[in-house]
């Protein structure tokens, strides 16, 4: 949603005519949740609203509006089932109007999934924040190796909402996290992964604690912090190994499949 969120604002700033699809409202059993976006022109669509029919007169409908002088916003309820044979069954309301500065400012008004700490930017770092870069999220990426930090994501420069950070003491980053944030703790260095969860646990106030390593990292890190007279009720909390239990491999493409999918798990659920 964020890097659709962008293209928006690039096709605006080009003066790109263009037509926002908005679910606004659903029922039952359907492809995609209210809030949902859509880019239309006359030539490409970005971002989708649920595929299959749906999609196709949505896209029909949008392309009418911009053949017409004076576009009038609109909204227009689809009956999923009866109305386009689709297996859902449910029923959206889509919403209609043309690309410009009040629809962009109302999109980029969307709270985030969560606000995320990332520490490390070695292989499975990046390729946690590339899939991060397709979500509405915010991300702080932090590293005291300014030269690991890729320079762009393959199709272009990485989104706003993924903040680079090279700096010395990268622990002290800890305390500019907003309550109730999530950290992921994965550096090159495990004395340096000591210092961050350290911090992180001393705060108390984390939605979210993952650190990655084996079982046996996770006992020795434990050990010290007791010693250090951490809380066992925040020790608790730290989850390492990290990622869903049922996906294995440790390619950083899997390991980072794993992890952010535990993030919105937990972002859905925050008490879990």
């Amino acid at each position: 949603m964020s890097g659709l969120l962008d293209a928006a604002r690039a096709w605006l700033s080009a003066r790109q005519l263009a037509v926002v699809v908005e679910v606004t409202e659903v029922r039952g059993s359907v492809p995609r949740e209210a809030g949902t976006r859509m880019l239309v022109s006359a030539t490409q669509v970005l971002g989708t609203v649920g595929g299959g029919h749906l999609e196709l007169k949505a896209i029909q409908e949008a392309r009418q509006m911009l053949a017409t002088a004076l576009p009038v916003p609109r909204l227009v309820h689809y009956p999923l089932g009866p109305a386009l044979g689709q297996c859902c069954g449910g029923a959206m309301t889509l919403a209609f109007e043309s690309l410009s500065e009040s629809a962009v400012a109302r999109w980029a008004d969307m709270p985030p999934r969560f606000h995320l700490q990332l520490y490390g930017a070695g292989h499975v770092g990046r390729a946690i924040a590339r899939l991060l870069a397709t979500l509405n999220v915010r991300v702080d990426w932090i590293d005291e190796r300014e030269d690991e930090f890729p320079a762009a994501l393959h199709e272009g420069a990485w989104p706003a909402h993924i903040t680079k950070l090279a700096v010395d003491a990268v622990e002290t980053e800890v305390c500019h996290a907003p309550p109730g944030a999530f950290y992921l703790v994965l550096t090159h260095n495990h004395d340096l992964d000591m210092r961050i969860t350290e911090a992180i646990l001393k705060r108390g106030d984390f939605g979210f604690l993952g650190l990655i390593g084996s079982r046996s990292k996770k006992q020795r890190f434990v050990h010290r912090f007791i010693e250090r007279g951490i809380a066992a009720s925040a020790i608790d909390r730290l989850v390492c190994p990290i990622g869903l239990p049922g996906i294995t491999g440790k390619e950083p493409e899997v390991i980072a499949v794993g992890a952010v999918a535990q993030l919105l798990q937990r972002s859905n659920n925050p008490g879990a």
